[in-house]
Parts: structure tokens; C-alpha cells; sequence
């Protein structure tokens, strides 16, 4: 009896373990799921659960990798510039399914590859597109600034991206960008040389405005020297009209009273002679020695 109840558990197992399998399908986090009945899609599953489904061969479910994906140039391309210079490049390419029921159709059986292969030709046609509105020293320039590598990118992104809507591929296009730029050998020479006269050029220019700040500093420098020297003339003239004024002064005073004028004109003279530690042999009835009256001989000894 036992062995009976047992057997009758393990059927029961089997038959919904079978069920399962036949009716129920599972979709990860990771994953979208598309649903065919007879080989048509018919619906979606984007969301990550366990869903019913009819059993083969009624109904499929065909399941695509939900992250990012990349891929880039299998080789370097050559492009044309605006201005006619010819050069090699690579980009790649990150995108996603973004609408499964969509995407399962247009690629056979949802051939990821297949999808790459039409991308990597509508990124050609884009890339070409782009670089040709461009010149060349958007991509080589001796000045970071006027490089345009982020402006190219999005206009090549933008450009893919609006043609796998309109060819309604269900794809998303996530991220492109430049991975490699090269010149061919017969064009380097003239890049070199162009890069060469740009830098002549912004030689000259420095040199040309560092003459003329050295000039502007010099004509300050003039201007500045003659302001002061006009300042100092008009100052010494009225030091020079003062000077006179009190001369004036003094003359009229030295005329009311010569021997005063004489007296002090001596001690003048003698003051001058005393400025220097010095012996002095003077013969008194000499003036302005005679002052000293009686006395020979004077030694004037300054302190240290």
C-alpha cells in the first residue's frame, strides 16, 4: 500500500514537473522573451518572471540578451574631410534590444550578428557623412580647444540611431565613439606641415603683440619720466622764486646795514671752511680769519 502512495507521489511529480515544462517558460532580469505561434510573433515578455505559453509546435519562445551590447569596425576606414584630406578611422558601437517583437522579425530568428553586420553598415554611411562636414583640424589640431571629437560622435550617433528607427530594426543605440584616427603616410607630411605653419604663425603673433606691449611700456615709461621731470622743474622754479623773494629780502636789509652784511658773509665762509675735521694756518688780518682778532693759529678738531 505504501509503495502504491509513493508511486502515485512520484507520478504526480513527473506529470507537473512535465507541465511545467510544456506550458510555463521562465524570463531572467537579464533577458527579453518573444513569443511565436506557428513561427509569428505574437507577443513580448521584457519583464523578468514565469509566463504560460501553448507547447511546441504551436508556440516558441525565443530569448535575446537584454544588456548592452558592442561591436566595432572590423578595419580602419577611409574618410575624406571638408578639406579634402583623406584619413583612416575606427569606432564602436554599444546598443540594446529595445523592442523584441520587433527586432525578432527583422533579423532571422533574431541573429545578433545579422543585427551588427546592418549596423556596421549604417555606421560606415554615418561616419562618412559626418567627417565629410568637417575639417581636418576638428580631428588633428596643435589647439585642444578647437577639437570637435564629442560633437562628431553624437552627430554619428544621432544619425545611426534615426536610421534604425525608420528601418523600425527595434534597436537602441546606447553609446558610439571615435576608437582610432590615422593618417595615410602620403598625407602626414602635409599635416606635419600645415601643424608647422599654424605654429609659425602663432609665433609671429606673440611676438608681434609682445613688440607692442614692450612699446606701450616704453611710452608709458616716457610719459611718466617727462611728468615727473615737468614736475620737478616747476618745482626747483618756484623754490628758485622763493630763493629770490628772500634774497630780496636779505639785500634790502644787508644795504640798511653793510657791516652786518660783512660780518655774516665772514662767519659763512668760516663755517664752510669747518665742515671737514681739518688745522687751519690763516693769517688773521685776512679776511674772514681776522675775526679770530689776536690768535695765529686755529685747530679745529670735529667729534667722531
Amino acid at each position: 500500500m505504501k509503495r502504491n502512495v509513493l508511486t502515485l507521489i512520484v507520478g504526480a511529480l513527473l506529470l507537473v514537473i512535465f507541465f511545467l515544462l510544456l506550458f510555463v517558460f521562465q524570463v531572467r532580469k537579464s533577458e527579453v522573451a518573444v513569443v511565436t505561434r506557428f513561427g509569428a510573433p505574437v507577443r513580448d515578455q521584457t519583464q523578468p518572471g514565469a509566463y504560460f505559453k501553448w507547447p511546441w509546435p504551436i508556440e516558441k519562445v525565443s530569448k535575446f540578451d537584454q544588456r548592452i551590447q558592442s561591436f566595432e569596425d572590423d578595419k580602419l576606414d577611409e574618410m575624406q574631410t571638408k578639406d579634402n584630406y583623406i584619413i583612416l578611422t575606427m569606432v564602436y558601437v554599444g546598443w540594446r534590444i529595445q523592442d523584441p517583437k520587433v527586432f525578432f522579425p527583422t533579423f532571422v530568428g533574431g541573429s545578433i550578428s545579422e543585427a551588427e553586420k546592418r549596423m556596421k553598415s549604417l555606421v560606415r554611411a554615418a561616419k562618412s557623412t559626418v567627417i565629410g562636414r568637417h575639417p581636418l583640424g576638428d580631428l588633428v589640431n596643435t589647439d585642444a580647444a578647437q577639437l570637435k571629437f564629442d560633437e562628431m560622435e553624437k552627430e554619428i550617433k544621432d544619425i545611426v540611431q534615426q536610421q534604425v528607427v525608420t528601418n523600425s530594426y527595434g534597436i537602441s543605440i546606447e553609446f558610439l565613439g571615435l576608437k582610432k584616427l590615422q593618417l595615410p603616410e602620403s598625407v602626414t607630411k602635409d599635416v606635419f606641415d600645415r601643424m608647422k605653419s599654424e605654429r609659425e604663425v602663432l609665433a609671429s603673433k606673440s611676438q608681434a603683440e609682445g613688440d607692442r606691449d614692450a612699446q606701450n611700456l616704453r611710452s608709458e615709461a616716457n610719459r611718466k619720466a617727462s611728468d615727473l621731470l615737468a614736475e620737478a622743474e616747476a618745482r626747483a622754479k618756484e623754490i628758485r622764486t622763493k630763493g629770490e623773494v628772500e634774497a630780496t629780502k636779505s639785500l634790502a636789509v644787508f644795504q640798511q646795514n653793510p657791516a652786518l652784511a660783512n660780518f655774516l658773509f665772514r662767519l659763512e665762509a668760516v663755517e664752510a671752511a669747518l665742515k671737514e675735521r681739518s688745522t687751519l694756518l690763516f693769517d688773521q688780518h685776512v679776511p674772514p680769519f681776522d675775526l679770530f682778532g689776536g690768535t695765529l693759529v686755529v685747530t679745529n678738531v670735529l667729534p667722531r
